[in-house]
């Protein structure tokens, strides 16, 4: 077991069987969750306590690499598994709200041609434990803001590690106290997956990265297409808001001269105003990040406003996320690649 990944539970039982009053295991959780703090500093707790706690639940993951970047508002962590296996935690901070993008895999299995991670293949699930501990350990870096927001924007494809992720967004949700809709679920586009999270008890944001407007060009960016074309996609994604009411966000990295033209912001709103999704459309257009080893480069802020003002015609929302965390290697995938050089 883990800090993080023991249940409620097996944490009372633990403790019991320790002799400890039925209190504490409320003191434990209260700090470890409610005042998301470290173990060490609940001090309502007894020193000899928190050693033994400490031995019994260690931490899952040890920090390899810390980075920090746009004066002191972007934070990176590269942590390692207790079997090595390396993963990516980011905290981007804002004047009202700290949001932490965490990763779900160690590595991943989409092989997006244009993403660090991708390229550098897959090592395995991440199990509920490693999950939480990303946002609990985001918390502590920042104790005086709270983590309000979580992205499974990070390393991985959450759907395709759904019943960890789901397990870790109830624990998210539920015990640290974060709202479902500042909850955001990513996904290539795993529709199946999809499909069943339309059943989650949590009304979580669901985020598709989409990227192309059809089928030649997501299926050369996003080989996973070829399985789930967009087709497929979208009847999921609308599915899900149909059950939630949730509007869904369509995620799309700007890449410079393979699916950033006008025909392509065209022919993009007409596929989500059209008979394929027909619902509310919100797209977040991405600065690609641009990364060492890959071929790809980002579109120019020309392009970038040209994109958003044709997709804005057919009543398309649309966002321009700005790039965070460059001089870091802030970009999925990115310090664990300079890491293994």
């Amino acid at each position: 077991m883990n800090r993080y990944g023991v249940s409620r539970p097996d944490l009372t039982q633990l403790l019991a069987g320790w002799g400890e009053p039925r209190y504490r295991a409320d003191q434990v959780w209260e700090g470890l969750y409610g005042q998301r703090l470290p173990l060490e500093a609940i001090t309502n707790l007894p020193k000899e306590l928190r050693a033994r706690l400490d031995d019994a639940l260690p931490l899952a993951l040890t920090e390899q690499a810390h980075q920090t970047g746009d004066a002191g508002m972007t934070s990176k962590w590269l942590w390692t598994g207790g079997d090595g296996a390396q993963v990516e935690t980011v905290l981007m901070r804002y004047p009202d709200r700290a949001t932490v993008c965490v990763s779900s895999q160690a590595g991943c299995a989409m092989a997006c041609t244009f993403c660090a991670t991708g390229q550098a293949g897959f090592e395995r699930h991440l199990d509920v434990g490693e999950i939480v501990e990303q946002v609990v350990r985001a918390q502590w870096e920042r104790p005086d803001q709270r983590v309000g927001n979580v992205v499974f924007m990070g390393m991985g494809e959450p759907l395709a590690n759904e019943e960890p992720v789901f397990a870790a967004v109830e624990r998210i949700h539920d015990d640290l106290g974060i709202s479902a809709r500042q909850i955001t679920v990513s996904t290539v586009g795993v529709a199946p997956a999809m499909r069943r999270m339309a059943s989650f008890r949590l009304p979580v944001t669901l985020a598709v990265s989409l990227h192309a407007p059809d089928d030649d060009v997501r299926s050369e960016l996003v080989p996973l297409n070829r399985r789930y074309p967009l087709a497929d996609v979208l009847d999921a994604a609308r599915g899900y808001l149909a059950v939630k009411g949730r509007r869904v966000t369509f995620e799309y990295v700007m890449l410079a001269g393979v699916n950033d033209t006008t025909a392509h912001a065209d022919a993009l709103g007409r596929l989500l105003t059209g008979p394929a999704y027909g619902r509310p459309a919100h797209v977040n257009l991405i600065p690609y990040n641009p990364t060492a080893g890959l071929d790809a480069s980002a579109s120019g802020q020309h392009a970038l406003a040209g994109f958003a003002a044709v997709l804005e015609r057919p009543g398309v929302t649309v966002t321009i996320r700005k790039n965070r965390g460059i001089e870091i290697d802030a970009a999925c995938g990115q310090l664990r690649a300079r890491a293994r050089q």
